[in-house]
């Protein structure tokens, strides 16, 4: 099966890009593969230590050279609703390992923050760090060597990519990642937006708003827009990590404890020690990460993946960039309406053919690759299947052929949009992305003054004080990882939107993030370089015009190139934001971080 030229040519780029780096990262895996597990190499002592708490079967099976362990990496805590489902996964994964035959013990922890929680608070500031201190947590666990294989727990936003990065940073072991899967459906997402925007117009209290927020986030699961948690999930789908049909079923139901149990005795059969030797370094290729961007582009996925995909291939020896991820947008169709970008949940997506659809019909529009690797086996023919749990066994039928609800899922050729959504913006003032699939045509477009601030808070005063009364564009700088760790500003969407809704034509331009709940207000987001290294937007001021187009892919400062040029870049104090809930504890990473467009990663 050929894929279209566009898709071809986009992965021929990043393998001539990635010769040498891929080629050292296969050589490392292979030689780590020789190495094998040192559980029998081990002294007395540190073998005891290793099972020291196991019980009598599983010690004595770790005793000999021959039983397979599986390590188990978790994100569980019992506060964020997403990972709460996890506190039962280790017992069943445990059960369903000795039913093949092997051990599997916890190897370690990894902490798992919420940006729900943290929205406009001062921890949302270690948001995005928190990605790769999960990523050394996961590398701690898994540090001690006595596995054969690992299965990763994690499910929201950071907590994916940085998982994966440790999966493939130990890419000659095998890795299967096992979801929790999504809440169900509460308050539909356009309610809770409309009580949201009532309360910034002071029309109701925060009684009503509390209501309308509980009522949406009401139960164990994953929140149920498409934001970064499910992008997550539909990632590790399409790109073959997860078990097929896995990602949307919702938790404590006998066939997610049904996949949960496959996806263990899969992990085990595919270790070295077996005919099926499947390790992570070679599921994650040029192939795979390009099927990954086609499924985040086709429906509308996160825009904090136009990073996390970079530091995640980086982990691989892949170097991806956003032009790539510009050049595939051009012709990779959305056939997805989820919220934010339409009124369904991910629970209606699941129901109306879900991902075995998505898949058969960009698989068979030469969209994907298909001779690729899987944990489930080669080529993407199972993945086009969704499963079931009919009279207590796991079995996997063909996705509908038709769409259960066309206004949720859509075929590749009848797209709500011949485009994915998501452009690079380049112009003086350095490069951004743009997610616009939830923005309407007549806004995609924003020629207007510049209003320029150094906090969210301050934009949020300026509209109290009734200051913003007319057309302009929103400047939020000294926002990127280098200043205080690119902290999301979802604070400004409500306020944004009651503009926007007013008739006054707005966008946003800033270094900062706004990830997959992105909306309707046209946002030039990850601006690089940011101001804190003296970019371009450092010397923005009051008054500037602007232009943001989305259609051209461009923005741009309208006035005297060269007078610009000259100015001094505008600086900020910013020791209090580097105080305080422990972003004491990141200094270095703010000194070490790259740059957005090459993954805001300390590891690159």
């Amino acid at each position: 099966m050929t894929v279209k030229t566009t898709i071809k040519d986009v992965t021929d780029a990043i393998t001539r890009r990635s010769e040498a780096s891929r080629r050292t990262y296969l050589d490392r895996l292979d030689k780590a593969r020789a190495q094998g597990v040192y559980r029998s190499a081990l002294s007395c002592g540190n073998l005891a230590h290793g099972f020291a708490a196991c019980g009598p079967s599983d010690k004595a099976q770790l005793a000999g050279d021959q039983a397979l362990n599986l390590g188990i990496i978790t994100s569980y805590n019992d506060m964020l609703s997403a990972h709460q489902p996890y506190e039962t996964y280790p017992a069943i994964i445990r059960e369903a390992a000795r039913e093949a035959g092997g051990v599997a013990q916890v190897a370690g922890g990894v902490p798992a923050m919420c940006d729900g929680v943290t929205q406009g608070q001062l921890g949302m500031d270690l948001s995005l760090f928190s990605r790769d201190v999960i990523a050394m947590a996961a590398a701690v666990g898994l540090s001690h060597n006595m596995f054969d294989a690992a299965v990763f727990l994690g499910i929201c936003d950071k907590i994916v990519p940085g998982l994966v990065i440790s999966a493939l940073t130990f890419g000659h072991l095998p890795a299967v990642f096992i979801p929790a899967g999504p809440m169900t459906t509460g308050l539909p997402n356009d309610e809770k937006a409309r009580i949201r925007q009532l309360y910034m117009e002071g029309k109701v209290g925060r009684d009503e708003l509390l209501e309308a927020e509980s009522k949406s986030y009401h139960g164990p699961g994953t929140c149920t827009f498409y934001g970064t948690a499910n992008s997550n999930q539909m990632l590790m789908e399409i790109m073959g990590l997860h078990l097929p049909g896995a990602s949307f079923v919702n938790p404590g139901t006998p066939l997610r404890d049904a996949l949960t149990k496959a996806a263990t005795k899969r992990a085990l059969a595919i270790t070295a020690q077996g005919n099926e030797y499947t390790p992570a370094g070679h599921v994650i290729d040029e192939k795979s990460i390009v099927n990954g961007l086609v499924g985040l582009l086709a429906t509308g996925g996160s825009t904090n993946h136009t990073m996390h995909l970079v530091a995640m291939a980086n982990a691989a020896g892949l170097k991806i960039t956003w032009d790539d991820m510009s050049e595939l947008s051009d012709v990779v169709p959305l056939l997805a309406r989820v919220y934010p970008n339409g009124l369904a949940d991910v629970n209606h997506f699941h129901a109306a053919g879900g991902m075995g659809f998505l898949i058969r019909e960009l698989r068979d529009a030469g969209y994907l690759h298909d001779d690729v690797t899987t944990v489930w086996g080669k080529g993407l023919d199972a993945y086009t299947k969704e499963p079931r749990y009919i009279e207590e066994e796991l079995t996997f039928t063909p996705a509908p052929a038709q769409s259960g609800n066309p206004k949720v899922l859509t075929v590749a050729t009848e797209p709500f949009a011949k485009t994915g959504g998501l452009k690079l913006l380049s112009g003086n003032l350095g490069k951004s992305v743009i997610k616009i699939s939830a923005v309407k045509a007549e806004n995609r477009l924003v020629q207007a003054p510049a209003r320029v601030f150094h906090t969210q808070q301050g934009l949020q005063d300026a509209f109290k004080a009734g200051e913003l009364t007319s057309d302009f564009i929103a400047v939020i700088r000294f926002q990127g990882p280098k200043a205080i760790g690119m902290p999301e500003l979802h604070k400004l969407t409500p306020t944004l939107g009651i503009l926007q809704d007013r008739g006054i034509k707005v966008a946003l331009v800033t270094d900062g993030r706004m990830s997959g709940a992105s909306g309707k207000v046209p946002a030039a987001i990850h601006m690089t370089p940011e101001a804190a290294d003296g970019g371009p937007i450092a010397k923005v001021r009051d008054g500037d015009l602007l232009r943001l187009d989305a259609e051209t892919g461009t923005l741009q400062y309208l006035g005297d190139a060269e007078e610009f040029s000259a100015r001094p870049a505008a600086t900020e104090d910013l020791t209090d934001q580097h105080y305080g809930m422990g972003r004491e504890l990141f200094a270095g990473f703010r000194q070490l971080v790259g740059t957005a467009d090459r993954g805001a990663s300390v590891f690159a």
